[in-house]
């Protein structure tokens, strides 16, 4: 359904140098015609949107821009480049938009791997990381359904005391999966790197955790999984969001 809504602005809302550049260029005859209406209101006619009937009939709101606008973050997705562009866009934009007041990071990602499989860079998650250290507003992590390998270390790196988790959360902590290629002559430097990446990614664990290096190097192993309170024991979290006093 649609309604028609009728409005009067000023003059001013048309300048001569917008509407020349939007509609092109005038005539004498339409320039001599808008000085004779200069001092006239002009009436706009504009056909929006009626919303009528229940949700079933309605098509979905943009529900990511109305939780942006709380300045709620949603990482929902494995972290391949496209979703870490997005999610760094947003954490400055809010940096921005008030430098003080709280950044929401809702965490539901298996990191940058799915059922084994590859698909992202491990990269993708220090870039988070980094930024979630470098803008001024807190950033208070929630992990809503999964945070797995990755995304437990995003979670783990929020403001301390307001680092959470809903209680049928699963969080699991993980070594970078090896995703060799190439030629042979190529396996060991990426040996060399991926040992540099677990070795990057014990370091912010042991800095967000407070666990040592080495106790943390014996436990990423083999997958390492957590029900809400015992990632609260652990240090990856601070509380449980039970919904209880």
């Amino acid at each position: 359904m649609y309604s028609q809504v009728s409005a009067t602005v000023a003059p001013s809302v048309c300048s001569t140098r917008f509407c020349r550049s939007r509609f092109g260029s005038w005539s004498k005859r339409d320039r001599t015609s808008s000085r004779i209406r200069a001092n006239s209101p002009i009436e706009i006619n504009a056909v929006i949107p009626s919303l009528q009937g229940d949700a079933s009939t309605q098509s979905p709101p943009d529900l990511p821009s109305y939780i942006f606008k709380e300045r709620i973050v949603y990482l929902g997705m494995t972290l391949v480049p496209s979703v870490t562009e997005l999610i760094l866009a947003e954490l400055l934009y809010l940096q921005y938009e008030d430098s003080l007041k709280p950044i929401y990071l809702y965490i539901n990602s298996t990191g940058t791997s799915k059922e084994g499989q590859k698909y992202g860079y491990d990269t993708e998650a220090f870039a988070i990381y980094d930024t979630i250290r470098y803008v001024t507003p807190p950033v208070h992590t929630v992990a809503v359904g999964t945070a797995w390998g990755e995304a437990a270390m995003l979670l783990a790196a929020g403001e301390k005391g307001h680092r959470a988790a809903l209680p049928s959360a699963s969080i699991m902590i993980k070594q970078p999966i090896n995703a060799f290629r190439g030629q042979a002559s190529e396996l060991e430097i990426q040996r060399k790197e991926i040992r540099n990446t677990k070795k990057q990614t014990l370091e912010l664990l042991a800095r967000s955790t407070g666990k040592s290096v080495r106790d943390l190097e014996n436990d990423i192993n083999r997958p390492k999984y957590f029900n809400p309170w015992e990632a609260a024991e652990y240090g990856l979290i601070d509380q449980v969001l039970d919904g209880t006093k």
